[in-house]
């Protein structure tokens, strides 16, 4: 199958090569040379413009964004309703607030363009251990594109969650959540490192990830993190991408308790480094 990506960074990248692995067809984009040529390096091709990228497409075409939200996405999301046709395809992978997902479906289903978004989580491990993918937007759509979420996800890790909106909801949840669990793992790690005894915190994260209760993915990152030289010339800033923020709004508008959620929007720093490769400051 026949793909365009659009921002070949810390996450498109990885992508593309998990579908050139899979025997797919990938045309990126990026503004960054390096990344077009490490792209064809893996064996897809390049372009430096969005417009030659839509023009080495054929057929009914697809084109997958992975850019920041906000502004970008919003300028590349206008820009394709212009170059793209009835028929095609667009799917925006990035971090979206769900009712502008809505608005964005409805503004090119009456271009006669499909729109699908794909809730993207994994980071910069992609590569490495497959991406999970929450999927919105009109199932004929989701099930043309699914070749590519299969070549992307394991096998149970890809789903179509509901029409436009509902995947990036349930996305903003989960990244909600994401926050609670590291603080929660930051506080016993801060404790430990208190104890009236020389603990070795990175050893005993890698012995509670030995089938502990407390195990989890999450927990490796912390203690690679905290096995890290530079661990404690963090401060406690990291950029935020904005889906804690709408988890919490949300909570409050739907009158829905989410203390941890909130308290851990606050405390954050190293671990978001370790699987999202967020930029920190040195302390």
């Amino acid at each position: 199958m026949q793909i365009g990506i659009m921002g070949l960074g810390k996450m498109g990248l990885n992508m593309a090569r998990r579908l050139l692995a899979d025997q797919h067809e990938v045309i990126g984009l990026d503004h960054h040379p390096e990344n077009r040529e490490e792209l064809v390096a893996a064996g897809g091709r390049a372009t430096d413009t969005l417009e030659s990228l839509v023009a080495a497409l054929t057929g009914s075409r697809m084109v997958w964004l992975m850019i920041p939200a906000g502004a970008p996405t919003e300028e590349a999301l206008a820009r394709l309703q212009g170059l793209l046709g009835r028929g095609d395809l667009v799917i925006e992978g990035g971090s979206t607030f769900y009712r502008d997902s809505i608005r964005r479906a409805e503004t090119f289903a009456a271009l006669g363009i499909d729109y699908l978004d794909a809730g993207t989580s994994r980071g910069i491990w992609g590569l490495k251990s497959s991406d999970c993918l929450t999927v919105e937007g009109p199932e004929a759509a989701f099930r043309r594109a699914e070749p590519v979420f299969a070549a992307l996800a394991p096998p149970e890790g890809y789903r179509h969650v509901g029409p436009s909106g509902a995947g990036y909801f349930a996305k903003m949840v989960h990244n909600g959540i994401e926050y609670g669990l590291p603080e929660t793992y930051a506080e016993g790690f801060e404790l430990r490192n208190a104890a009236p005894f020389a603990l070795d915190l990175p050893d005993l994260a890698r012995l509670w990830n030995q089938d502990s209760v407390a195990r989890s993915w999450l927990l490796e990152r912390a203690g690679e993190a905290l096995a890290n030289p530079g661990f404690g010339g963090i401060s406690d800033y990291v950029e935020d991408s904005g889906e804690g923020r709408w988890t919490v709004t949300e909570a409050i508008e739907r009158d829905v308790p989410a203390r941890v959620i909130t308290l851990a929007l606050l405390n954050r720093a190293a671990l978001r480094r370790e699987f999202g490769g967020h930029r920190v400051h040195a302390s």
